[in-house]
């Protein structure tokens, strides 16, 4: 099909020539006008600048001397920024500044090219204040102005344009310092040359005054909204000491990459993709683990969507570690309540992939275990604030021809022949204890009381027989319970965890240890290495039932004088009321060896529990409450009767093992430290009893805590 040709008249050419040419000499003369004035326009600007700047930000502005030395750059010199009563925040000997025209145009501010020399940037943190706490202050008051809901795909996509837009097409920086100093304790400087020349930049970086001599190399091209970084050390690892003398933690690298791939909108979200990469990250941190962990190989392609009030790692996004891949979803949601929620995906894929593709060093009991088969994972973790309780967690491992083809470090099967069993206090040794018949008191499962058992098993595990070392309902509920707490008040470990973590795993408290403990837990129970009637015998011949007092046998003759298969149901509830804080039982006795009453309800409610399950007869006395005697012997260890004791101070963490039972809880901890240090020390020490007598408030407030704790334990069964 031809198109048809379109005859415009003469005249009508004529008009528009003309318009078009009046037009030309408008602009070109307002040009004109505009440039014979632009040293004073610079002037006017650069004087409205230090004016807002000083009122808005309370910075002290000097700039020695301003001129253009092109059509659009302007040169700079002797430039310093110093807040109000602080530090000098920057210096700088020359600046050179080129701004494109056709941007401009429309009121956009794009670098085309940059020239900076001989200065410095220092921030400087010192006691409560630093010299950019400025930008605090304004972010606070933009806060104030902007009450209204704010849209956060909006202000992502202006920052970043607004980041995009201030790197230049062309860049050489000479002898420029950043500088930073914390409160006089740790100090860092990098001494930094960089040039971007076509988009290519090539940047060093000496660290320290010759510590060591850092690159950031790559490509930038900001129009198209794509960057590409790769960092890495002259001949040895890219590290900050900074991290090891602030906060005794190391961290180091061969290389560092990262890119931007794309920033563009996505329905009503805005979708940023990128990949970030690591090679030989070495990571220690006592919290994370006792030893050096070195990631080989680590990679991130992401999609990051930010919503109107969202912000999520979306499902697309694939992790690497070496050959294994796990596909992440993460997204927290802001507002009046908010929403965490966190999925994880990965494929069927080699086990022995996955086992190699942990860390160096994370796992130090499973190094050098060899498997074969394939595995399968997945995870999903939703909490509502607004509805804590409706907390959603479910994982999941699944074997595929899964098997064991040679043990690691540690023999997961060790605990079916005899064993020499080590408890530790403050961290040290305290004496070995065979667990097997060689030693007069290790006991059978056989030939423990049935009374005990079911108590214990009640009271820490009534799921034991039927779970593959995980209850996700405990857990669940240990969550919502910590969350609404705001501290770690109850844990979900089963007594397959509780035996792994004393038999398999160091003493402690890291991150690596409670991660491989878990995979422990899955190995020993999903590959039935361990029966569970073997797993329950040594459990109850190795747990902790007093000061240096373990397992059952142990435990009955020094508190009864029995056997433990002579254990009564009174027995076997008190055994199982002190297996959370042991070193508590010599406080619920009174001076004539009775269980204190505050114990009663105790009892009645374990007991009922049991009775409704079959595993006693109904008790209205009870439960044997009033048989229970201590042994004559240690009667006169009891305290009076009239010395008040809080029995509160002995409750606290179900996953407390060996912490001073009279030592509260420091509500300044985190939850980091709660978990894996800070409070919870192995001790002997108690606190001195008062000698005053208990007035009427304090047992009103004595009973209404118990009744508090026997409905959490309720609601925990």
């Amino acid at each position: 099909m031809r198109i048809p040709k379109i005859k415009i008249p003469k005249k009508y050419l004529k008009i528009g020539a003309w318009v078009l040419g009046v037009f030309l000499i408008v602009c070109i003369s307002l040009g004109a006008v505009a440039y014979s004035k632009r040293e004073a326009l610079l002037k006017k600007m650069m004087a409205k600048a230090i004016a807002k700047a000083d009122k808005d930000y309370g910075l002290e502005v000097k700039i020695g001397s301003a001129g253009f030395t092109g059509l659009s750059t302007v040169k700079m010199t002797a430039i310093s920024v110093v807040p109000k009563e602080r530090d000098t925040l920057s210096s700088i000997g020359e600046l050179s500044v080129g701004v494109k025209l056709f941007p401009l145009i429309f009121g956009n501010v794009k670098l085309s090219e940059v020239e900076m020399s001989d200065g410095f940037v220092s921030v400087v943190l010192k006691d409560s204040t630093t010299n950019i706490d400025f930008i605090l202050k304004r972010k606070k008051k933009d806060s104030t102005e902007n009450k209204g809901k704010s849209n956060l795909a909006e202000i992502a996509n202006n920052i970043l344009n607004q980041v995009l837009y201030k790197i230049p097409d062309d860049m050489d920086m000479k002898n420029m310092v950043f500088k930073f100093n914390d409160h006089d304790t740790a100090q860092l400087s990098f001494a930094t040359a960089a040039v971007i020349d076509g988009g290519d930049l090539k940047s060093t970086i000496n660290v320290n005054n010759g510590e060591s001599t850092w690159h950031v190399d790559g490509y930038v091209n900001p129009g198209s909204k794509e960057l590409s970084f790769t960092a890495y050390a002259d001949g040895k690892k890219l590290e900050l000491p900074y991290l090891n003398n602030k906060l005794h933690a190391k961290l180091s690298f061969d290389t560092l990459q990262t890119e931007l791939k794309n920033a563009k909108y996505s329905g009503n979200d805005y979708k940023i993709s990128g990949s970030w990469s690591v090679k030989n990250m070495l990571i220690n941190q006592p919290r994370i683990a006792s030893n050096d962990i070195i990631v080989q190989s680590a990679k991130l392609d992401a999609d990051i969507l930010v919503g109107p009030n969202y912000i999520a790692l979306d499902s697309s996004s694939t992790a690497y570690l070496k050959t294994a891949e796990i596909h992440p979803y993460v997204k927290y949601t802001l507002g009046k309540n908010k929403i965490y929620e966190l999925k994880l995906t990965a494929e069927e894929q080699d086990a022995q992939g996955v086992l190699d593709a942990f860390p160096q060093g994370l796992f130090e009991s499973l190094e050098g275990l060899k498997v074969q088969g394939k595995v399968k994972y997945n995870l999903n973790f939703y909490l509502d604030t607004k509805t804590p309780d409706s907390v959603r967690f479910n994982s999941t491992l699944t074997p595929v021809d899964f098997k064991i083809t040679k043990w690691g470090k540690t023999d997961l099967q060790k605990i079916n022949s005899p064993f020499v069993y080590t408890p530790y206090e403050y961290g040290k040794p305290m004496r070995d204890i065979t667990i097997g018949p060689s030693n007069p008191n290790f006991t059978p499962l056989n030939q423990i009381s049935k009374n005990f058992i079911n108590a214990v098993l009640t009271a820490e595990d009534p799921s034991f027989f039927t779970h593959n070392g995980f209850v996700e309902e405990s857990i669940r509920k240990s969550i919502a319970v910590n969350y609404k707490e705001k501290k770690f008040k109850r844990g979900g470990s089963t007594i397959s965890m509780q035996l792994v973590k004393n038999v398999y795993l160091s003493r402690q408290k890291t991150l690596a240890r409670k991660a491989e403990e878990i995979l422990i837990v899955w190995l020993i129970e999903h590959n039935h290495l361990v029966s569970k009637n073997r797993m329950l015998e040594v459990y109850f011949n190795i747990m902790e039932l007093g000061k240096n007092i373990y397992g059952i046998g142990e435990a009955s003759r020094y508190y009864f004088g029995k056997q433990p298969a002579d254990l009564t149901i009174g027995d076997g509830l008190f055994l199982a009321s002190i297996v959370p804080k042991p070193k508590a039982s010599m406080y619920k006795f009174m001076a004539g060896g009775g269980l204190k009453p505050y114990m009663f309800n105790y009892f009645r409610f374990m007991g009922n529990i049991m009775a409704r399950r079959g595993l006693t007869p109904a008790d209205t006395a009870g439960y044997g409450f009033y048989n229970v005697r201590l042994r004559e012997g240690l009667r006169q260890y009891l305290a009076p009767d009239t010395a008040a004791v809080d029995t509160a101070a002995f409750d606290g963490e179900e996953d407390d093992e060996g912490m001073p039972p009279v030592i509260m809880q420091d509500n300044n901890k985190n939850l980091f430290d709660r978990i894996f240090g800070g409070s919870k020390k192995d001790s002997s020490s108690v606190k001195q009893a008062d000698t005053t007598t208990k007035s009427k408030k304090q047992l009103r407030q004595e009973r209404r805590e118990q009744r508090k704790r026997e409905k959490e334990l309720e609601n925990g069964n």
